[in-house]
């Protein structure tokens, strides 16, 4: 039975950590937060003592600051050399780069894999995962990161899998601005919007964001607007997701207009309260200018 230390539980480390226990993974979660550690058993705060037996490391953690923090502090000091360290935030590529360096010089196997598919998905352990990494840090990482989701791509070397999720995740940002637009149009002009989202869903407009993050209220159930915006994917991560690929995009000379516009709106709105809604609340900001014009 492999033994793996999984570092963070919240909405999205918890149920990695229990995929992991259910495929027969033993188990010893951390995290800094005693409320977290609640309910999981054995769950503690992150010790150097604790890793001294384990085969893999996990981090699931806000930022790269805390990934730094987490690395330096407690999974280096404590893993044994040779263990695999698989960072599975989303961080930028300059940290994660630094820190692969460091791990792999300390006797490590590092891979990054962040992740796509929000909590919804880590539950059910079908998540996606972007990695970057050697080839034989991913083949090691390969049957965690089975139990944990239903795709795995590997990019490359570390960093890959986060300047994926960077690109991908600026995608996604740009399409939940052009999803919020276009339903604030519809509603606008009149159009049933029920009626308008089915159109949406079987023609050209079809995508992830449409039929999962639907903005409006009672249109799509299931969706964060029709649960007073309850996340779902926070404004306040996809904020920070957006401006990750902004970064990424400065340090390689890409233009990307569109997705500076989404970092700045979502920027916005998480700085003026919606931090904690559900990103597609943004959607009653936008309609509600449009009203009060």
């Amino acid at each position: 039975m492999q033994k793996i230390a999984l570092i963070g539980l919240g909405a999205m480390g918890r149920p990695m950590a229990e995929n992991l226990q259910a495929r027969g993974f033993l188990v010893t979660a951390m995290d800094i937060s005693p409320e977290a550690c609640a309910g999981f058993e054995g769950a503690m705060v992150p010790s150097v003592d604790a890793l001294q037996k384990v085969e893999a490391v996990i981090t699931m953690l806000p930022e790269g600051r805390h990934v730094k923090d987490a690395y330096d502090n407690v999974v280096l000091p404590g893993a044994p050399a040779g263990s695999l360290l698989m960072d599975c935030s989303t961080i930028d590529v300059e940290t994660t780069n630094a820190l692969a360096e460091k791990a792999t010089a300390h006797g490590f196997y590092a891979v990054d894999a962040p992740v796509s598919g929000g909590p919804e998905a880590a539950g059910k352990g079908v998540l996606s995962f972007m990695v970057g990494g050697s080839t034989e840090a991913y083949g090691r990482a390969a049957p965690l990161l089975e139990a944990m989701g239903a795709k795995c791509s590997h990019f490359g070397p570390s960093g890959s899998g986060q300047a994926a999720k960077a690109c991908h995740n600026m995608i996604c940002g740009i399409t939940a601005m052009a999803v919020t637009e276009g339903f604030a149009l519809a509603d606008s002009m009149g159009l049933d919007l029920a009626q308008f989202y089915q159109l949406c869903c079987e023609a050209a407009a079809q995508s992830w964001i449409m039929e999962n993050r639907c903005p409006v209220p009672g249109v799509a159930p299931g969706t964060p607007a029709s649960n007073d915006y309850a996340p779902g994917f926070a404004a306040a991560l996809m904020a920070k997701d957006l401006r990750l690929a902004q970064a990424a995009a400065k340090a390689s000379g890409q233009d990307t207009p569109f997705g500076a516009e989404a970092a700045r709106m979502f920027t916005e709105f998480a700085e003026v309260g919606g931090a904690h809604l559900d990103f597609s609340a943004i959607y009653a900001t936008l309609r509600n200018s449009a009203k009060a014009v």
